[in-house]
């Protein structure tokens, strides 16, 4: 009896522990975010959508990841906690359900010379202790194989206490290193051109030298003209030895010069240091032109660009070396890997193998170990990223991709899906920011965001499924189904671009003729060559405006306003119509709060603790002096004018008082590439990766290149701004000038007026030209991958 009772009660409630199956967050407020409320469902793939801008990164990154983060960060000890960076809570009511965040965002891998793809995913650290262990003949511990170790010997003597007792021992040590001494690890050595550093035919007196910042009469320039080393009077080239020695490469050394102590320095070094040490990058337009022409960067001879010395070369396994390994392509070292069978080191190599196979599976088995970090694409950098988590065993984690398809041709979306869906399978909440249609039909759950970008989004339009997405009417929602109809005229080329011979990278000898005075587009899959032919095969001199895909760096000091140079004019303007100096117009020189430096916040450090970020009670954020706020330019003061959005101030600039021609044409090109809702004062660290390519394209647009090379420019674009670009692509054209595009988005192949497709495969797969054409042409014939993703995207 108590048997069948047991068959027929009914099941027991589900346990409490089991009903925690969602992410609620409660009045979200972080950045652009009008009190947010959302449900967001455990165990499931939830893709955020909505235009560039609207707030998905600061729902998704912002408030969930960060929240999640720092809430690991607060299990550990204060001691800890110092060591880590201090998170602030975001600013939302409630966050509950929360699990443990793992993020993998689009954010550059670090471009220092000495990171390489090897030792940003350990696969180099398994490399050194695999020949510290097999490589014959053995030369060292693993240390011995790194190239960011260098071989140091010292002896000398010591004292220690025993026993009461002061003892003198005399000891020695050596430190077996891989560093190529030549090069210090970094595969290549600088030259400096003498001959653009200064003019030996004339005198320190008379003007010698021409390097930016040192003009005759400033501290820079007086340093060695009255440094007594050498008479001022007498023509460089007429130096002894010794004078031009101290003049070139004098370590430093203390003097006063006009009563003020400085310290002088051979003039070399202080230009490596002042120069050289800086991010190429992150300098004024004038020094990068200085520094391209007086430096010259050259393979290191001594270890042929491996950056490791002659011992780390010679001890090999199966006649590779080290460096052999790591030239490699990815899929070859792969294989040569599984061919070693060796007991003692089972583990290691067990572990190298899933590694070096993760790197094929996600599509990146055409790079090399020694590839430098530095050098990879936003998509390629966030792969890499992806490999450590693929073969992860966790589960009941959340995994915050940032769009995860940048970069990827249409052929690699689908294997990046599957990648996506099998963490998912394993139980973990997987969360994306994406746009791309093909990554937006996987998901379990979706939640648009919108309506608009900046102040006009920030306000969740639609949650649901793919389906219910389409019938919605939300933005996304009507363009999901788009799909660009193939030109019925194209334009005809008014010249070529001729390249011969190209072999950078993996590139075999390629002849092409780019043509000029249209729209061309440069396809094919991830790692054919596109970038080694654009950006390594036109030749120097072509008149050619290249916007890669290089993250913008600035402070929160840096805006739109000050990174596109619209301050300047604006400053001036402001000057002039109050009689006053520009500099005063400046939130970071004369017109700054005294009290905030014109940060507009006093932060307060709390150790280990979040810091605080108050409003200055003074300027109350505006960031300027009152003095200052008095002077006005078409009735409204400097901070009302950098709290105006663009649209707003190229109305304000475009005629009446405030008419500024220079500011005027910059707004305009802020407009046109779809950026008339951004603030002018709005710090750039919180802009969207797509709006600050736009940015980037807004300032390059001033350029006075025939030929506008663009990297990739739909990377961070929904799908309706897709359309504002190929209209800003086809006025570009339309004035006289000539457009290449290295793309995967369908939309902007079916718009080309000529489309370079190369391949077949990556790395040393691809490297060919696979087809030259129209897209008709690449349509009808179907003859690779490109063209079939076309035809089927097209409908034909």
């Amino acid at each position: 009896m108590s048997r069948a009772k047991r068959t027929d009660a009914q099941p027991s409630a589900p346990h409490v522990a089991d009903s925690h199956d969602l992410i609620r967050v409660h009045g979200a407020r972080v950045n652009n975010l009008k009190d947010v409320s959302i449900e967001i469902p455990k165990r499931r793939l939830t893709v955020f959508t909505g235009v560039s801008g609207s707030g998905k990164s600061s729902l998704v990154f912002g408030t969930i990841a960060a929240e999640s983060q720092r809430l690991i960060n607060e299990t550990y000890s204060a001691f800890v906690q110092g060591f880590m960076p201090t998170l602030a809570r975001p600013e939302v009511d409630v966050l509950e359900g929360l699990t443990t965040a793992i993020i993998v965002d689009q954010e550059r891998l670090g471009a220092d010379p000495r990171s390489t793809v090897g030792t940003a995913t350990d696969a180099n650290a398994m490399l050194r202790i695999l020949f510290s262990r097999l490589g014959k003949p053995h030369i060292g511990s693993p240390q011995a194989f790194s190239f960011n170790v260098a071989s140091v010997s010292g002896a000398g003597a010591i004292t220690t206490e025993r026993a009461g007792q002061t003892v003198k021992e005399r000891r020695s040590f050596t430190v077996t290193g891989g560093m190529c001494p030549r090069c210090e690890g970094r595969g290549s050595v600088s030259d400096v051109d003498l001959t653009q550093l200064y003019d030996d035919s004339k005198s320190l007196a008379e003007g010698a030298l021409t390097i930016p910042g040192y003009k005759p009469g400033g501290w820079n320039y007086r340093l060695y003209s009255e440094s007594g080393f050498f008479a001022a009077d007498k023509p460089i080239r007429k130096f002894t030895k010794k004078e031009l020695q101290d003049f070139l490469h004098r370590e430093p050394t203390r003097m006063k010069i006009a009563g003020i102590n400085m310290t002088y320095e051979g003039l070399i070094p202080r230009i490596q240091k002042s120069f050289l040490a800086k991010d190429r990058e992150g300098m004024q337009p004038h020094i990068r032109e200085f520094v391209d022409r007086a430096v010259t960067f050259t393979t290191c001879p001594d270890c042929d660009g491996t950056r490791l010395s002659a011992g780390a070369r010679s001890s090999k396994i199966k006649r590779i070396s080290i460096a052999d390994a790591c030239a490699m392509q990815i899929s070859d070292l792969a294989k040569w890997v599984s061919g070693l069978d060796e007991p003692s080191v089972a583990p290691l190599l067990t572990a190298l193998r899933q590694t070096l196979d993760s790197f094929v599976e996600i599509g990146l088995g055409y790079l090399a170990l020694d590839r430098p970090s530095g050098t990879l694409s936003g998509g390629e950098a966030q792969r890499v990223k992806m490999i450590r988590h693929l073969g992860s065993s966790l589960t009941d984690t959340t995994y915050v991709f940032d769009e995860p398809t940048i970069g990827l041709h249409p052929h690699d979306i689908q294997r990046m899906n599957d990648l996506l869906l099998r963490l998912r399978d394993k139980g973990n909440t997987v969360l994306v920011v994406e746009h791309k249609p093909e990554a937006i039909a996987i998901a379990d759950h979706v939640v648009d965001l919108g309506p608009g970008a900046g102040t006009a989004g920030g306000t969740v339009c639609f949650e649901g499924t793919v389906e219910e997405l389409r019938a919605a009417g939300t933005l996304t929602g009507r363009h999901l189904d788009d799909r660009a109809a193939l030109k019925e005229t194209v334009r005809k080329p008014t010249g070529a671009l001729e390249i011969r011979g190209a072999t950078a990278n993996n590139l075999h000898d390629v002849d092409v003729d780019i043509p000029l005075g249209v729209l061309t587009v440069i396809t094919g899959v991830a790692g054919s060559g596109k970038s080694s032919l654009v950006h390594g095969s036109i030749p120097e001199g072509a008149g050619v405006v290249s916007i890669d895909q290089g993250a913008i760096r600035g402070s929160r000091r840096s805006n739109p306003a000050t990174y596109t140079g619209l301050l300047e004019p604006i400053r001036k303007a402001f000057a002039k119509a109050n009689g006053v100096k520009p500099a005063l117009f400046s939130a970071n020189s004369e017109g700054a709060c005294p009290n905030c430096n014109g940060a507009g916040v006093i932060y307060t450090d709390l150790g280990m603790m979040a810091g605080v970020a108050s409003t200055c009670e003074e300027c109350e954020g505006r960031r300027f002096d009152a003095s200052v706020l008095e002077h006005r330019l078409g009735g409204r003061d400097i901070s009302e004018v950098l709290a105006m959005s663009v649209t707003e101030a190229e109305e304000f600039f475009g005629s009446g008082e405030a008419r500024t021609p220079a500011a005027h044409a910059i707004l305009q090109r802020l407009v046109d590439v779809g950026l008339g809702y951004l603030t002018l004062g709005q710090p750039l660290p919180t802009l969207s990766g797509g709006e600050r390519q736009r940015v980037k394209l807004a300032t390059h647009m001033a350029e006075k290149g025939v030929i506008y090379v663009l990297d990739e420019p739909t990377t961070g674009l929904h799908l309706a701004d897709v359309e504002h670009l190929l209209g800003l692509l086809d006025r570009l054209v339309d004035s006289g000038r000539s457009v290449i595009v290295i793309e995967h988005h369908q939309a902007v192949m079916a718009h080309a007026d000529w489309i370079i497709d190369l391949g077949p495969g990556a790395g040393h797969d691809g490297g060919r030209i696979v087809f030259e054409g129209t897209p008709a042409d690449l349509v009808a014939a179907r003859s690779t991958l490109t063209g079939e993703h076309l035809a089927a995207y097209v409908g034909a």
